[in-house]
Formats: C-alpha cells, sequence, structure tokens
C-alpha cells in the first residue's frame, strides 16, 4: 500500500497547496484594492529591441489631472514618484524606499494611518518635508520602541518630519516587505530629491470593480490624445490593472498546481503497478488454494472476484491513509508559510474514486490470470 499512500498523499498535498498559495495571491492583491487601476511608463523600442523605460518623461502631472477631470467612473487618481536610499536617524540607518503621491494614494492603495495624522493637500502643494513610516522602517530606525511621532529622520540628505506611522500589511504577492516604505507627499520626492519635473506613474481608483475595464479604456483613449500618439503608433505608456494581475497569477498558480499533480499522479501509477505485482505474486502463492476452490464448486467468476476485491481493498485503504496524510501535510505547509488552509473537496474525492479505480484496473490482470487456472494442475502445484 506504500506507493498508493505516498501518491495520493502527494496529491492531496500539492492541490490543496497550490489552491491556498492561490487564495493568499488574491487576498495579498486585493489589500491594495480590485478596483486599482495603473498607468506606467512604457519601454522604449529601437530597431525591433526593448531597451527598457530608462528616464522616459512622458508621464506629467497634467496627465493625472486630465484622468480626475475627464474620465468616468474615476474615484480618486494619484501621481507617483519613488526613490531609494538611506534613511537614517540618529546612530541607525535603513536602506529603504520613499513613495510621494497624493493626499488620495492612501485610500487608493488601502493604506491605513496606525498613529499620528496623514500628510494634507497643503502639504503637497507646498512640498512639505513630512513623511509617513511603515512598521519595517520604524523597527530599524527606533529599536528600542522609542516614540517616532514628532521625530526628524533624514532622507539622502533631506530632513523628513514623521507625522504619522502606517499600519502593517505584510508581504505582497511578489514577496516584497509591504511595511519597508516612507510615504511623503509626491511634490516633496519629485523637486527635493529627484529634482524631476516629470512623475513616474499614475494610480487611479474606479468607483466600482465592474467599471475597471471601461476606465482602462478610457485612459488610454484619453492619454494618447493628451501625448499626441498617432494611430498605429506605440503608446508611451502602460495601462494595467489587479484584476489583471489576478488573473496572471491564478493562472501561473493553477499552472503549477497541476504540473505537480500530474508528477504525484505518476507516484499513484507507480503504486498501481505495485499493487498488480504482489497480486502476481499472491496467485502464485495461492495456487493450490485456486485449484481447491474450484474442485469444490467455486467458479472462474468467483475467484475473479475474490482477488480483484483484495486488490480494490488494498487500494483503497492506502488511499485513505494517503489522503489523511496529505490534509496533515498540507495543514502543517500552510501554518508555517502563513497561507490560508483550504481544502481542494473535489481533488479529494478524485483521489478516492482512482484508488478504487488503480486497485480495480491494476487487480484485474492478476485476478483473470487466477480464474483462469485449470483445477487440476492447480492442485498439482507445489
Amino acid at each position: 500500500m506504500l506507493g498508493i499512500i505516498i501518491g495520493i498523499a502527494s496529491v492531496i498535498a500539492m492541490v490543496n497547496l497550490g489552491k491556498s498559495s492561490s487564495v493568499s495571491i488574491n487576498q495579498q492583491i486585493s489589500q491594495t484594492g480590485t478596483n486599482m487601476v495603473m498607468v506606467m511608463r512604457n519601454f522604449r523600442m529601437q530597431g525591433g529591441v526593448n531597451i527598457g523605460s530608462g528616464s522616459i518623461q512622458t508621464l506629467v502631472v497634467k496627465d493625472a489631472e486630465a484622468i480626475a477631470e475627464k474620465v468616468p467612473y474615476v474615484q480618486a487618481v494619484s501621481p507617483i514618484v519613488s526613490s531609494s536610499g538611506q534613511v537614517v536617524y540618529g546612530p541607525n540607518n535603513w536602506p529603504g524606499t520613499i513613495r510621494g503621491g497624493d493626499v488620495s494614494n492612501l485610500s487608493i492603495q488601502k493604506y491605513e494611518i496606525a498613529r499620528g495624522i496623514p500628510y494634507t493637500e497643503e502639504d503637497v502643494r507646498s512640498a512639505a518635508k513630512v513623511c509617513l513610516l511603515g512598521q519595517t522602517v520604524v523597527d530599524n530606525l527606533f529599536p528600542n520602541d522609542e516614540e517616532p511621532l514628532g521625530k526628524t529622520v533624514r532622507f539622502g540628505k533631506i530632513p523628513f518630519k514623521v507625522i504619522g506611522t502606517l499600519a502593517p500589511k505584510g508581504q505582497n504577492a511578489m514577496g516584497q516587505d509591504q511595511d519597508d516604505i516612507i510615504l511623503a507627499p509626491y511634490t516633496t520626492v519629485q523637486k527635493r530629491i529627484l529634482a524631476i519635473p516629470y512623475i513616474q506613474s499614475i494610480n487611479i481608483s474606479a468607483d466600482d470593480e465592474s467599471n475597471v475595464q471601461s476606465v482602462m479604456d478610457n485612459v488610454t483613449a484619453l492619454l494618447r490624445a493628451q501625448h499626441k500618439i498617432r494611430p498605429g503608433d506605440q503608446d508611451d505608456f502602460m495601462v494595467r490593472s489587479q484584476q489583471q494581475m489576478l488573473q496572471m497569477m491564478d493562472s501561473v498558480t493553477g499552472f503549477l498546481t497541476w504540473l505537480l499533480g500530474i508528477v504525484a499522479c505518476i507516484s499513484l501509477l507507480v503504486g498501481g503497478i505495485g499493487i498488480m505485482n504482489i497480486m502476481y505474486v499472491t496467485v502464485t502463492e495461492r495456487t493450490k488454494e485456486i485449484g481447491l476452490r474450484m474442485a469444490i464448486g467455486a467458479k472462474s467468476r468467483d475467484i475473479l472476484l475474490q482477488f480483484l476485491t483484495e486488490s480494490t481493498v488494498l487500494s483503497l485503504i492506502g488511499g485513505i491513509i494517503g489522503i489523511l496524510f496529505g490534509l496533515c501535510i498540507s495543514y502543517v505547509t500552510t501554518n508555517l508559510l502563513h497561507w490560508p488552509y483550504v481544502v481542494n473537496v473535489p481533488i479529494v474525492i478524485i483521489s478516492f474514486v482512482g484508488c478504487a479505480a488503480t486497485g480495480i484496473i491494476f487487480g484485474l490482470i492478476p485476478s483473470l490470470r487466477a480464474a483462469s487456472l485449470d483445477p487440476i494442475n492447480a492442485l498439482r502445484y507445489e
């Protein structure tokens, strides 16, 4: 039964873990809102070769303002700029990322204030040197539970007053720490840190998930007009949604889950072959018993049913043990990885039916051999 146990346990564990990872990814992406649309700089093509986005300056604040004014079903819009650098407070420092956005970006990306206050429209207009710290940055700059509010941290050469801290969000779907972040007004990052006249991306929140595609189409049309892109020419921007990311991740995890499931099914096939071989040995060892049963009136179908039942029972017992073992493996693994525990019930049912089918299919040939034995020769067998 060991081959069946390993095969079924592998199938159950792999499929359940794949489903759990998919649910976990969906939950993490949903934390930033499934109605979120992102506009980014497009990659440049030169001679048919992708040479990256580089320092393309196609997106400007006026683009964000035009989207907010002219595109229907838009709830909020925020220009986005970001920069990486060293954050310093006293003797402590941390390699962090500062992201600049409008006031509405907090709601678009579903950031919550744990302590303190958010920056205001006046802070954005005046490019105020204020910031909000993610929990990872707080832990590294203020390791002894020191109160960060009101303190001044330095990003590069620019001092920032800490006016609030962000509620922890954990890792995102790509495994990146969402708490390793500093938020500030986009004008501050744009003018005081990067010294650039353009923006790097635009975050948009649709008023409803059902209107996301309409917003994407209208934004594309508007920006093509804004940037004077002729029909047939490549866009100098990209429009993406969280829904597209969800679909892409579901597709990837689904493919990997079924791929691993197929690999696990090979173990089940090996277990079935093992049962067939064992039943062949059993038929050989019990040849005299078969002859005796047939001599006192047992028919071929009785012998067939006896050995077929034995192989099926062996397979089902191994299958039940394998199902329980697989559920335990997936439960322990999801707890260690902090994923939601999900049981794929159809796979459990299919696995159980598969066990019965394995016992019948691989036990049929030895059973037919036993049923076709000549009782005279069987009684003489030593």
